[in-house]
């Protein structure tokens, strides 16, 4: 929201210097194609990227809309190409140090069962291939945990993971530590006073644990979900198989796994033979 409502403000100050006059509900509705590439091509000047370009060009889209609307009109949009986004490979984790951020962050909670909660989320990242969305909108209707689990992801779209013993039996020592009643449609994973856990809690404990480690910063907990998709890759997955238990809606997102594993195979060549 902070975002969107500064990038309201930025188009408005730009739109005011760029006509030479005062910005008012009719001129936003007034604003053409010519208007918005001047102000994306002045704010990549300042230094933006295309991905935050791209964000920035969202957010004018979605102003001008409700600019629109304020004034009783339908919206037309000004048709303007958003930039070219790179696309850039995901980064991995090894196991050894995917386990290792797990349970270190575990072991330096504030308390056990919350080092025990912690530990079974990063697990559920890791061991499962989950997004910290998905693993924090898990309620206690899921327990006990079998040998799958159903998972909703994005645009409400569900699918059934397999739940290996490691982290089944994680979860489990959680519930039986948590101090909190966990039953009907309360969440599964809670914070410190029992509410619904807040996920930046999550991504902060993630990077003590990376500091304290000196692992680097792109270990995040969405790379945990990068590495469980990798390592199966690597062991001889089917990439349909994988594209179900990601959650892809299309298989190209899926595919950019396959050029991890070649990078890292090259990568193992160039280290292990002797004339690489």
């Amino acid at each position: 929201m902070r975002a969107y409502a500064a990038t309201a403000h930025r188009l408005i100050d730009f739109l005011g210097r760029y006509r030479g006059d005062s910005i008012g509900p009719a001129e936003l509705v007034g604003v053409v194609a010519t208007d918005l590439r001047a102000f994306l091509a002045q704010r990549r000047a300042e230094g933006l990227g295309a991905s935050s370009a791209a964000r920035e060009l969202s957010g004018v889209r979605a102003f001008l809309k409700y600019a629109a609307e304020q004034q009783g009109s339908h919206a037309q949009l000004p048709r303007t190409r958003a930039p070219k986004r790179p696309r850039t490979l995901p980064r991995p984790a090894s196991p050894d140090d995917a386990m290792g951020l797990a349970e270190d962050a575990a072991a330096a909670a504030s308390t056990p069962w919350i080092g025990a909660r912690d530990l079974a989320i990063l697990l559920l990242l890791y061991g499962a291939g989950l997004r910290v969305a998905e693993a924090l909108s898990l309620t206690a209707r899921v327990m006990p945990i079998g040998t799958t689990l159903r998972v909703t992801g994005k645009r409400s779209k569900t699918r059934i993971v397999p739940i290996v013993p490691a982290v089944r039996e994680a979860i489990d020592d959680y519930v039986r530590q948590c101090p909190y009643p966990l039953s009907g449609d309360a969440p599964l994973f809670v914070g410190a006073r029992g509410g619904p856990l807040n996920p930046d809690l999550v991504r902060r404990s993630v990077a003590a644990a990376r500091k304290r480690l000196g692992l680097p910063d792109t270990l995040t907990p969405h790379a945990l979900r990068h590495s469980f998709a990798t390592h199966l890759l690597a062991g001889g997955a089917d990439l349909r198989a994988l594209q179900e238990l990601l959650g892809h809606a299309s298989l190209s997102s899926t595919q950019i796994y396959t050029a991890v594993d070649a990078a890292r195979l090259l990568d193992v060549y160039r280290h292990a033979h002797p004339r690489a």
